[in-house]
């Protein structure tokens, strides 16, 4: 029996040593509250202290007061303590576990998305601070809570007495980078903080966060200063966002300037400082930085330019107000064009009845069209091998591109990362750019030498894609057919829409491919051309690729696959023919040409197999699906970013 009680007395043991070491308050500050309570650090008396004595009225009065002692100071088996080995003080742990469990009693710790909305304050913080530089075990002295906040007096961030008040922070952070608060002193941050009745200035926690902090070379670290500079310089941050500086910097491109490039990171100055990076005198020098062969021209480019404001950046507002009045127009006319047209051919469909225990449903139904055993060859295979290029090229720079003009959404910075980085996507970038310089401007060749050769070719006939009176005729009677005061037009060859899509590309071309060529070769046009091109030039390439992604995706995609008539693909351009009686009826008036003439019989063809059928619907519906995609993340980034 004294065997068996022995045997439970020291299994006991650890619980009743837990419950020996619950002290109260009162016992610790019997000596932590006496002022000038210290310990020595060496083995005498007369060496240095180590002071151990704690304010209880202001710890009471700060965010921990309501705790107890042992809850942070744990593992203290006995009073007095001073040779016992105590555990360190766990803030992380604490923190963490104290948002443990949610109102619905539910433990949340491992379900960071389902929690994002609903987490406290104090644990994003916490959480934000074990990723931090900070938090790095590995670094001597590195700087714990305890040494941003203190050990005992911790006041929320808003209190005047908390050390990581804003305006106390430059002193506190200032502990450990002695040579970063000097500048910041003389900076025009620095020198507003000794002014207040100037007005308020940023201090170390508004530019680097107070619990985000990474090494400076970081690209969190670029991205989470550039936002909070953005608190202060919304304007200056937004316009620099949509600069090729902003947006492959954005993306962890180490060749473009960031904001501490141009401004200096501590020593900020005035821009009319002598001594600022960016004044008159200096602004040459600090472009020559990353741009060593650049003509003094290059002081001309605006950095921070926008097409807001007139009297500062008259070029870029010009250039950005005629390319939206560009994009406005074309949207309004050809969105109500399709809106239209899918109500008229809505509306055109025969209704039939259904009726069942005495109930009768009329409803609309789709005609079923007619077909033969014979195709009409509309398309030879090299212009719709021309056409392919072009659509995977388009789809790679739309994808690419927008990536980069939206740099700051979230699916931008996802796909650059997984392609591997802005290196790489530029490379991909542009070569998709030659691909598609290449098909359109091959195709432009090819066609006008034939063209030439032709001496009987009529360059406003019916098989000439130049604009000619019928499309204004065959227009006009479309727009009356919409609104049920007419029949529809009886088309030829190229239609009106067709020869818009058709020049639109050339335009795009023109446009796009001009001012990418000259941002591409800014290396070597900055010898020569002055700065402010390259504003003019960034304006027109993101602006008409817009309108090209709002145009292609919606427009062209309506008018060839989406329209009542032609849902859900129109696979002519894969198989190259169409069925004879869909020609009869989409091109009547081609039809009774060929047929008269007896060229007709001649472009007569075979109907495509049943495997090249299938295999058109699924890369037609795979290019749909890619196509409509992107639309959706480019206006994700337009909802976000805007367009200029």
């Amino acid at each position: 029996m004294l065997k068996k009680i022995i045997v439970l007395f020291f299994l006991l043991l650890p619980v009743i040593n837990l419950f020996a070491a619950e002290f109260s308050d009162r016992e610790c500050t019997e000596c932590h509250g006496v002022k000038g309570f210290a310990v020595p650090m060496g083995e005498h008396g007369e060496s240095r202290k180590r002071s151990l004595d704690i304010n209880v009225s202001a710890l009471r009065d700060s965010a921990h007061g309501k705790l107890k002692c042992v809850e942070c100071h744990r593992g203290i088996k006995k009073l007095p303590h001073r040779k016992e080995k105590l555990e360190s003080v766990d803030c992380v742990n604490c923190h963490i576990d104290s948002a443990k469990t949610l109102t619905d009693g539910r433990d949340w710790r491992g379900l960071k998305k389902a929690r994002k909305q609903r987490k406290s304050e104090v644990l994003i913080n916490t959480e934000r601070y074990t990723h931090s530089v900070h938090a790095d075990t590995k670094v001597k002295n590195n700087a714990n809570c305890a040494a941003c906040h203190t050990a005992h007096y911790v006041y929320k961030s808003t209190n005047s007495k908390a050390t990581t008040y804003r305006e106390n922070s430059p002193q506190m952070c200032g502990e450990c980078h002695y040579k970063a608060l000097q500048e910041y002193k003389r900076s025009v941050h620095g020198a507003a903080l000794k002014t207040p009745w100037k007005g308020d200035s940023a201090t170390c926690s508004d530019c680097h966060s107070s619990h985000e902090i990474t090494k400076k070379e970081s690209l969190t670290a670029h991205r989470v200063v550039t936002k909070n500079c953005g608190n202060c310089h919304k304007k200056e941050v937004a316009s620099y966002m949509t600069t090729t500086h902003g947006q492959l910097a954005w993306h962890g491109n180490k060749n473009v300037p960031r904001c501490v490039d141009c401004h200096r990171g501590h020593d900020t100055r005035k821009i009319d400082d002598p001594v600022s990076k960016v004044s008159k005198q200096n602004r040459l020098k600090t472009c020559r930085e990353c741009h060593k062969d650049a003509g003094a021209g290059i002081i001309s480019y605006k950095a921070h330019g926008n097409t807001h404001d007139f009297k500062r950046y008259p070029g870029m507002y010009v250039t950005g107000k005629i390319m939206i009045y560009i994009v406005v127009a074309v949207l309004i006319f050809f969105y109500s064009h399709s809106m239209l047209w899918f109500y008229r051919e809505y509306k055109s469909r025969v209704f039939a009845t259904s009726t069942s225990d005495s109930l009768t449903v009329r409803y609309r139904v789709k005609p079923k069209k007619k077909h033969s055993d014979v195709h009409f060859q509309r398309f030879a295979w090299y212009w719709r091998v021309n056409h392919w290029l072009l659509a995977v090229s388009v789809m790679t720079l739309v994808f690419t591109g927008m990536a980069v003009m939206y740099a700051d959404t979230g699916w931008a910075v996802a796909v650059v990362k997984a392609v591997g980085g802005p290196g790489v996507f530029g490379i991909i970038h542009r070569t998709a750019g030659v691909m598609f310089l290449l098909a359109v401007v091959g195709h432009g060749v090819i066609l006008l030498s034939r063209l030439l050769k032709d001496k009987n070719f009529k360059w406003f006939g019916p098989d000439s894609m130049l604009p000619r009176k019928k499309d204004w005729d065959d227009m006009k009677a479309q727009f009356r057919w919409f609104f049920g005061k007419g029949k529809p037009p009886r088309l030829d060859r190229f239609t009106y829409w067709e020869k818009f899509d058709y020049w639109a590309v050339y335009w795009g071309a023109f446009v796009i491919g001009t001012s990418g060529i000259v941002l591409w070769a800014s290396p070597i046009l900055l010898r020569f051309l002055p700065g402010w091109v390259f504003n003019i030039a960034s304006i027109a390439h993101g602006v008409e690729a817009f309108l090209a992604v709002t145009t292609l995706f919606v427009v062209h995609f309506f008018n060839n696959h989406f329209r009542p008539a032609k849902f859900p693909l129109d696979i002519v351009m894969f198989t190259g023919s169409w069925d004879l009686e869909e020609f009869k009826e989409e091109r009547p008036q081609e039809y009774e040409r060929l047929k008269a003439s007896g060229e007709l019989e001649k472009r007569l063809v075979p109907p495509p197999s049943r495997r090249a059928v299938i295999i058109s619907h699924i890369i037609g519906f795979s290019l749909l699906t890619i196509g409509i995609s992107l639309l959706i993340m480019v206006l994700i980034g337009f909802s976000n970013s805007g367009l200029t």
